[in-house]
């Protein structure tokens, strides 16, 4: 039946819910997200059993604890646990001033399913990725997910339906057209800045370029996104044809609120990377697979790509897209972005 929500918009309820605070169900498991859970909603949650902490590898290896799961760990709650114990294990904000944190007891063994569906939802809100699980009976009112449905859900390509498009002169390219995409998942819509009059059968000088709010419209010195997605634009009006793919993936695809805890533990002496893994977080978690799919919604499989990073070009190769040529990108540095910068060369192997 129709009216009955399909997997994917089960999959957006479940991720809005969370944001708010409410649980869900994954199987026979009740799910919070810690950066959201109320005091009283974890009562009641220990009052439904034992609850266990899901957190990704990478931040039980911050915390040291175990880990006997693909990608997570299952950290068993004291007696006494409260919501200031969960907060202060998913979030590194004060890891530095409260660095003992033990001992921490991780279960192994049986199905760990429900907890990597419950990071990957937690993971898709853009709320810090713990995650609060114990086996409970469906209650009523709750989303209610299969945790195996879910996780291939939550992987696989969203289809991108186009939206509105209109003419809009720019200070680089008074020729310009700005196409609006939504994505059939409830996620964020990405955008696509088409320039002059691109011809479909030539390789597309083009860019695929990751929202950054702090760096495109507060014009932050911390990073390179705000030159590099002017420069790019100015490039593509010089050259009379160009497409820029504007993609909602704040903070390499984490987010704003952590891209500023990130920002945060950046300030204690910790570069990018190593400020992602404490989050709990990989190095890059954007789904560049996107990227491909608009070029080809848009009649594009040949693009000059301009960037530095080489995972970009593999990503659109591997995806259906040749790319004819890959064109740097590098823009002035500055005393706030330098160690970014090197950071993306040395850890992220960006050409710079």
């Amino acid at each position: 039946m129709s009216l009955v929500p399909t997997l994917a918009e089960t999959v957006s309820r479940a991720r809005a819910d969370l944001r708010m605070g409410l649980p869900v169900m994954l199987g026979g498991h009740l799910v919070g997200a810690v950066e959201t859970l109320s005091a009283e909603r974890l009562r009641d949650f220990q009052a439904l059993g034992k609850p266990v902490l899901a957190l990704t590898e990478r931040r039980a290896e911050t915390l040291k604890a175990r880990v006997y799961d693909d990608g997570l760990a299952r950290i068993e709650l004291p007696d006494d646990a409260d919501l200031h114990w969960l907060r202060a294990l998913a979030d590194p904000s004060g890891d530095l001033m409260t660095p003992m944190k033990g001992p921490l007891f991780t279960q192994r063994g049986g199905d760990a399913t429900p907890h990597m569906a419950a990071l990957a939802l937690v993971k898709s809100a853009q709320l810090l990725p713990a995650a609060l699980v114990v086996p409970a009976r469906a209650l009523a009112g709750l989303t209610v997910l299969a945790p195996g449905a879910a996780l291939a859900q939550l992987a696989g390509e969203a289809a991108m339906d186009p939206v509105a498009a209109a003419r809009l002169p720019l200070a680089s390219a008074e020729r310009s057209r700005l196409h609006i995409f939504r994505p059939d998942d409830g996620g964020a819509e990405h955008y696509a800045i088409e320039i002059g009059d691109p011809p479909r059968d030539a390789p597309v000088l083009s860019r695929l370029h990751s929202a950054c709010y702090t760096g495109d419209v507060l014009g932050s010195l911390k990073c390179d996104c705000g030159p590099q997605l002017h420069a790019a634009l100015d490039a593509m009006g010089k050259e009379g044809a160009g497409v820029l793919l504007y993609l909602n993936q704040e903070g390499r695809g984490i987010g704003l609120a952590n891209k500023m805890r990130a920002y945060d533990l950046q300030n204690q002496g910790f570069d990018t990377v190593e400020a992602n893994h404490r989050l709990g977080f990989e190095d890059d978690e954007r789904d560049f697979r996107i990227g491909a799919a608009l070029l080809r919604r848009l009649g594009f499989d040949q693009v000059r790509l301009m960037t530095n990073n080489p995972r970009k070009v593999n990503m659109l190769q591997g995806h259906g897209i040749t790319v004819t040529e890959r064109v740097p990108l590098v823009t002035a540095r500055n005393r706030f972005n330098t160690n970014y910068l090197d950071t993306k060369a040395s850890k992220s192997g960006h050409l710079l």
